[in-house]
C-alpha cells in the first residue's frame, strides 16, 4: 500500500471511531437520568420515583400535589420531545420548526382555537383543581430547569429550541386535541355535503346506510335544499371543494364507517368469574405512534393510590384502577359537532345572516411564524356558532362564489365551550373509594363523551356514557346529518343532555356489559346521540366469546383480546356465495375462502385474498356512480354495510351493480366474478403463488413518529413496524389504511391492552405497543413491541420493585 492510501484508510478509521464515540457520548449524555437524588424547586417534601424493569415509575409522595409534580417530572424526563411537539400541534406552532410544509395544519388549528379554549378553561377551574394542574406543570418545569441531560435527538435534528415552561393550559389543550381525534361527526356532514353533488338523498342513504336495524332519520331532503342554495347536483362550488380539503386535514382522513378507530371494553360481574369478583378489560384503538400515546405510572399519596395509563402532558391516570375501582373507556361517538352554512351579506362581507338580521363576524389576527419563510398573518373569523373553518387552509383559500349564494362553513363543537370540569372528574375517578363515588365523579366529565365501564371490589359493575351532548330542537329537520342553514334558529342547539339522561347500565341481570363503539342505546331511548354508530361486529364477537364459557378468568379475557375472527368477513363471504369463478386461479381462491372461518391470522393467505377482492369489488360497484369522488369515498373506505346491502338485494334507490357507463345491464354476481379476477391479477404481479401469500406480509402495524416518519433519511431510526393479525372488524383490531401503495397496512390498532382483576388474586395485566421511554437511543424505546404484537401481557404489580428488582431509584428533594 502506498503512503497516501494508507493515510486515507487510517483517517477514515479515525473519523468512524470519532463518530461512533460521539454517538456513544451523546447517547449517554441525553438518556434520562433515572438514578440518584435531585434538588428541585416546587416540592413540599421529598418524593421517590422507583422504576421497574420496564421503566414504569412508582411514585410515592406525601401530598397529592407532590405526586402530580413527580408525574410531570417523569413525563418530561421520558417523553420530552413528545409533550413539546404535541403542545406545538395544539398551539398551531409546528411551522416554527418544520417550515412551510406545516403552515396549513397550523392555520387550521389556529382557526379552531384549541389553545385559546384551553386558556379559557384553565381560568375557569376551581381553586383546588387549578392548583393541582399547576403542581403537575411545576414538575415538568422543574425538570426543564434542572436537567443535566442533553436534549433528545429530535431537537438536534430539527434544530428545535429547548421547550418553554409548561402551563396548566398546555395540559388542557392536549386533552382537547385528544377529544378532536375522537370526534368525527363534522366529517360525516362534509361527506354528505359532497355526496349531494352526485347522488339523490335516497341514494346517499343507501351508500351510507343507517345502523343495522335502524331506519334512516326522517329528515328533510337536504339534496333539494342544497340544490336551491346552489350547492348540489351539478352545482358544486368552491365551498364544496373546501369541504374536500377540510376532510383531508382531519387526523382521521377519509369518509368510511370509521370501524377500527374505536375501542373495546367489557366487564363481567362476580357471578361470571372464577374468583367471584368482577373482571374488566379495555383496549382503546388509536393512531399508532412511537412513542406510545400512553405512559404507565403508579401514584401514591394520602387519599390517592392509583395505577394505570397516563397521557404525557396531562396529570392523573386516564385508564386504570385504584385499590377499590377499575375502569375503561371506549368512544361513544356522539354527534357533538355541527357545521353551519353561514350566508354572507352580499352588501358587506364583514357580516353574516342570523335569525335577527345581519351581524358582524368576530375577527382576530393570528401570526404564524414559519421557519425559512415569511410570517403568515391569518385572519380568523367566528360566528355565533363558532369558528369559520372553510378557507382555513391555504390550499383552498380561493374566492367563494359572489352574490346571494355566498357561504362560509362555521363549526359548533361541544369541546370548544369556555368552561370544562373534566380535570376535576379525573381527580374524582382516581380517588374514588367505590363505584358510587366513581359515578359521582363522572358528573364532571364533559370534554368528549365516552362509554365508561367500571367495577369495584364489592362486586358492583356499570357503564355510564358521560360527556357534553347537545340537545337539538324537535323541529330540527336536519338533525346534524349535514351542514345546516345558520340563519335559521331551529338548527341552533338548546343546551346539553342532563347527566341523568345519558346512557347507563348498572348491575345488569346478565352480569355482562360490552361496548365497542356500537349502538349502546335501547330502541326506546328518547334522546338523539348520533346517526353514525360503528358497526357491531366487534361487540358481537366479544359477546359470543364471553358466552362461550360460564366462568371467566384474567387469562380468558386476554384470549378474547387476542381474537382475530372477523364476523364481517363471514357476512361478506355469505353474500358472495353464488359467485362463479372465471379462471382456475379464481376457483382455487374461492375454494379456500369458502372453507375459511374468517380468522385474520398473520400467516394465512385468505385475508389477503378476501381484502384484495373486496377492494376491487367496491370499485366495480360504486365508482361509476361516484365519479371523481370515488378516490375519497370508495378506494379509501370499506363500505361494509353498503356492499352487503347491494349484494343482498336490499337497495331500492338504484341498481348499483349495473355499470352506468355501459349499454348492457350487469349483475352483482358478474361484477364480483370480474372483481375476483382483477384481485388475482393484482396479487400475481410479483409472480407469487396465491396460496403462498401471508396476511402479515401486507398487514403491518406502522407506529409513526411525529414528525420524523415523514423524513425518509431518518425514518427507520424512529418509526417502528411489525406484521400483525386482524382487520377493522376483529376484536384484536388492525384497521386497514386503504391508501397509497400499501393499502392493507394499519396505523390504527389497540394502543393499549389492560385486564383488571377486582379480586385479591393479582390478575391485573397491561401492555402497550412501544416502551415507556421516548428516546430512540434508549433500550426501552421499542421494548414492548414484540409482546404487544403477540398480545402478551405484563403483570400490573402493585408493590414497588424491591431493591434488586428496580431498574432505577430517583429521589426528588425540595430545594
Amino acid at each position: 500500500m502506498t503512503r497516501w492510501p494508507r493515510r486515507l484508510a487510517w483517517s477514515t478509521l479515525a473519523l468512524v471511531a470519532a463518530a461512533a464515540g460521539g454517538i456513544a457520548w451523546y447517547r449517554q449524555a441525553s438518556l434520562p437520568a433515572h438514578e440518584g437524588e435531585r434538588s428541585v424547586p416546587g416540592l413540599a417534601a421529598p418524593v421517590s420515583i422507583v422504576r421497574d424493569a420496564h421503566a414504569v415509575p412508582f411514585i410515592r409522595a406525601e401530598t397529592e400535589a407532590d405526586a402530580l409534580f413527580a408525574l410531570g417530572y417523569a413525563h418530561a424526563q421520558d417523553r420530552l420531545w413528545q409533550i413539546d411537539f404535541n403542545r406545538r400541534i395544539a398551539q398551531g406552532r409546528v411551522a416554527e420548526i418544520l417550515g412551510p410544509a406545516a403552515v396549513d395544519a397550523d392555520r387550521f388549528l389556529r382557526t379552531l382555537g384549541i389553545h385559546r379554549t384551553a386558556q379559557s378553561i384553565a381560568a375557569s377551574l376551581d381553586v383546588q383543581t387549578r392548583a393541582l394542574l399547576d403542581a403537575y406543570a411545576a414538575g415538568v418545569n422543574a425538570y426543564l430547569a434542572t436537567r443535566t441531560e442533553a436534549l433528545p435527538p429530535e431537537f438536534l435534528l430539527l434544530r428545535a429550541p429547548a421547550p418553554a415552561p409548561w402551563t396548566a393550559a398546555d395540559s388542557i389543550a392536549w386533552s382537547l386535541m385528544m377529544a378532536w381525534d375522537l370526534s368525527r361527526s363534522y366529517l360525516n356532514e362534509l361527506a354528505r355535503l359532497r355526496l349531494a353533488t352526485k347522488l339523490t338523498r335516497a341514494e346517499i342513504d343507501e351508500f351510507r346506510p343507517p345502523y343495522p336495524g335502524d331506519a334512516p332519520l326522517p329528515v328533510a331532503d337536504y339534496v333539494e335544499l342544497y340544490r336551491v342554495l346552489g350547492l348540489a347536483r351539478g352545482g358544486a362550488t368552491a365551498l364544496v371543494e373546501q369541504a374536500t380539503q377540510l376532510a383531508a386535514a382531519h387526523p382521521v382522513a377519509g369518509f368510511g364507517e370509521g370501524d377500527g378507530i374505536g375501542s373495546n371494553n367489557w366487564v363481567v360481574a362476580g357471578s361470571r368469574t372464577a374468583s367471584g369478583k368482577p373482571l374488566l378489560a379495555n383496549d382503546p384503538h388509536l393512531g399508532l405512534t412511537t412513542p406510545s400515546v400512553w405512559y404507565f405510572a403508579r401514584l401514591q399519596a394520602p387519599g390517592l393510590d392509583v395505577f394505570g395509563a397516563t397521557l404525557p402532558g396531562v396529570p392523573y391516570v386516564i385508564l386504570g384502577r385504584n385499590a377499590h375501582v377499575a375502569w375503561g373507556f371506549t368512544n361513544t361517538g356522539p354527534d357533538v359537532q355541527d357545521l353551519y352554512l353561514e350566508r354572507v351579506n352580499p352588501a358587506d362581507p364583514n357580516e353574516y345572516q342570523t335569525p335577527d338580521g345581519y351581524a358582524r363576524f368576530d375577527t382576530r389576527t393570528e401570526v404564524i411564524r414559519v421557519r425559512g419563510a415569511a410570517d403568515v398573518h391569518l385572519a380568523v373569523r367566528s360566528t355565533r356558532h363558532g369558528p369559520v373553518i372553510s378557507g382555513a387552509l391555504a390550499a383552498v383559500d380561493k374566492a367563494l362564489p359572489r352574490g346571494e349564494a355566498r357561504y362560509v362553513l362555521a363549526l359548533r363543537w361541544a369541546a370548544l365551550e369556555p368552561a370544562d370540569a373534566t380535570m376535576r372528574a379525573l381527580r374524582g375517578m382516581n380517588r374514588a373509594r367505590d363505584a358510587r363515588e366513581f359515578e359521582r365523579a363522572l358528573r364532571d366529565w364533559q370534554i368528549v363523551q365516552q362509554s365508561i365501564v367500571f367495577a369495584d371490589v364489592s362486586g358492583r359493575i356499570g357503564m355510564i356514557a358521560p360527556g357534553r351532548v347537545p340537545v337539538r330542537r324537535a323541529d330540527n329537520d336536519l338533525m346534524g346529518l349535514v351542514p345546516s342553514p345558520g340563519w335559521d334558529a331551529r338548527y341552533d342547539w338548546q343546551g346539553w343532555l342532563a347527566f341523568e339522561a345519558l346512557p347507563r347500565v348498572i348491575d345488569p341481570e346478565s352480569g355482562v356489559i360490552v361496548t365497542a363503539n356500537h349502538k349502546i342505546t335501547p330502541p326506546d331511548y328518547p334522546a338523539h346521540l348520533t346517526s353514525d354508530w360503528f358497526l357491531p361486529y366487534r361487540a358481537r364477537r366479544i359477546g359470543e366469546l364471553i358466552e362461550s364459557q360460564p366462568k371467566h378468568t384474567p387469562e380468558s379475557f386476554k384470549r378474547i383480546q387476542a381474537d382475530v375472527v372477523s364476523l364481517a368477513a363471514r357476512d361478506l363471504l355469505a353474500a358472495l356465495a353464488d359467485v362463479r369463478p372465471q379462471s382456475a386461479a379464481a376457483r382455487v381462491a374461492l375454494e379456500r375462502l369458502r372453507a375459511w372461518d374468517g380468522s385474520m391470522a398473520v400467516d394465512a393467505p385468505e385475508p389477503v385474498l378476501l381484502h384484495a377482492w373486496l377492494r376491487r369489488l367496491r370499485s366495480r360497484i360504486f365508482d361509476d356512480e361516484l365519479g371523481a369522488l370515488a378516490p375519497d369515498f370508495v378506494a379509501s373506505s370499506e363500505l361494509v354495510s353498503a356492499t352487503l346491502n347491494v349484494l343482498s338485494g336490499r337497495t331500492r334507490a338504484r341498481d348499483w351493480c349495473d355499470d352506468a357507463t355501459t349499454a348492457r345491464r350487469e349483475t352483482c354476481d358478474e361484477l364480483a366474478a370480474e372483481a375476483l379476477e382483477d384481485a388475482i391479477g393484482d396479487l400475481a404481479r410479483d409472480g407469487r403463488d396465491l396460496l403462498a401469500l401471508r396476511w402479515g406480509d401486507v398487514h403491518r402495524a406502522v407506529l409513526e413518529h411525529r414528525p420524523l416518519s415523514n423524513a425518509a433519511f431518518v425514518r427507520d431510526w424512529f418509526q417502528l413496524a411489525v406484521p400483525v393479525p386482524g382487520d377493522s372488524y376483529t376484536v384484536n383490531v388492525g384497521q386497514l389504511l386503504l391508501r397509497g401503495e400499501r393499502p392493507f397496512e394499519t396505523r390504527h390498532a389497540a394502543s393499549l391492552r389492560a385486564v383488571y382483576d377486582l379480586s385479591d388474586e393479582g390478575g391485573d395485566a397491561w401492555m402497550f405497543a412501544t416502551g415507556q421511554v421516548g428516546h430512540p437511543l434508549s433500550s426501552q424505546y421499542g421494548a414492548l413491541l414484540a409482546e404487544w404484537r403477540k398480545v402478551e401481557h405484563r403483570p400490573l404489580r402493585w408493590a414497588a420493585p424491591a431493591e434488586g428488582e428496580a431498574l432505577a431509584r430517583l429521589v426528588l428533594k425540595p430545594r
